[in-house]
C-alpha cells in the first residue's frame, strides 16, 4: 500500500528556525531540517515523500478577503533568500519538494485527498490544526514537535464541538490566527453552544425564531460573513497539481 508522507515545509523549517539560538547558522537549519525529515521517514516508513511550500502569488483567499492573515509576521528575510538552496540540499537527499503557487495548505489537502481515495494512506506533517477538518479514511496526521499523533479529541473538548462542526463553528466564530471574521458578536463559546444545540450552520438559520431577539439579529445580519468565513476556513481538495506520484517515492540515502 502507498503511503505518503506529507510535510508543511515552511510550518517545519519555521519553527526550526525560530528555535535556534543564531539565525544566522544557516547550515545548522539545513542539517536540523534534513534530520528531522529523516526522522520522520524512520518513524512513518512512507513509500512517497512531498515536502509543500508555500509559494509568492497571491492566493484566492486573499483576493476574496484582503483582510486574511492580516498583519502576521513576514518570514525573515535570511530564511526568504535560503530557501531554494535549502530545497536544493533537500533535494539531494531523496526529498522532492511540491511548491504551490501561493498557499501549501490547499495542495497539501488535495494530496492527502487523491492518495487516500485511491485506497492509500497519508501522513501530513504539520502543527496547523486546520488540517483537522480532512476526514478521509486513511488519513492522519502528525505533530513532529509534540512527537504524537494531533490530539483530535483534545481539539473538540477545547472548542466544545467535534471536529465534523470545525468549519461551522469558524464561520460563526472566526480564526483570529488566520483572520478569518466570523459574525460580529458571535465569539467562541456562543459558536459552540449554537453548535451543541443545533447541530450545524445550517440548522442554526433554519431555527432563528427559537433564538433570542439580538442573537438572532447578529446571525440575520451576519449571514453573508459566516458563508464568506466558511469558504475562506474550507481547505480545496481538488487542485490539479500535475505531478506524478512516482516522482516522489522514497528511496533511503
Amino acid at each position: 500500500m502507498n503511503r505518503l508522507l506529507i510535510i508543511d515545509g515552511m510550518n517545519l523549517v519555521r519553527r526550526l528556525y525560530a528555535a535556534q539560538p543564531d539565525e544566522h547558522d544557516l547550515a545548522g537549519l539545513a542539517q536540523r531540517s534534513i534530520s528531522a525529515c529523516r526522522k520522520l521517514c524512520l518513524h512513518h516508513q512512507p513509500t512517497h515523500l512531498a515536502i509543500v511550500w508555500d509559494g509568492d502569488q497571491e492566493s484566492w483567499r486573499k483576493q476574496l478577503y484582503p483582510d486574511y492573515k492580516k498583519g502576521r509576521k513576514p518570514m525573515p528575510q535570511l530564511l526568504a533568500d535560503y530557501m531554494p538552496p535549502l530545497k536544493q540540499l533537500l533535494a539531494a537527499e531523496g526529498m522532492a519538494s511540491v511548491n504551490a503557487d501561493s498557499e501549501a495548505d490547499d495542495v497539501i489537502a488535495t494530496l492527502a485527498s487523491k492518495i487516500c481515495q485511491h485506497g492509500g494512506e497519508a501522513v501530513i506533517v504539520s502543527t496547523d490544526k486546520g488540517f483537522s477538518q480532512l476526514q478521509f479514511k486513511g488519513l492522519q496526521q502528525w505533530d513532529h514537535f509534540s512527537n504524537a499523533w494531533l490530539d483530535i479529541a483534545a481539539i473538540e473538548q477545547k472548542l466544545g464541538i467535534n471536529r465534523r462542526q470545525l468549519l461551522d463553528f469558524m464561520a460563526l466564530s472566526g480564526d483570529s490566527g488566520n483572520r478569518i471574521p466570523g459574525i460580529p458578536g458571535i465569539g467562541p463559546k456562543s459558536a459552540a453552544e449554537l453548535l451543541k444545540s443545533f447541530r450545524s450552520l445550517a440548522n442554526i438559520y433554519n431555527a432563528l425564531d427559537k433564538l433570542g431577539s439580538k442573537q438572532a439579529e447578529k446571525l440575520r445580519n451576519g449571514y453573508e460573513m459566516a458563508r464568506l468565513s466558511y469558504r475562506l476556513a474550507k481547505l480545496r481538495t481538488d487542485l490539479d497539481l500535475h505531478i506524478n506520484l512516482s516522482d516522489y517515492r522514497w528511496q533511503p540515502q
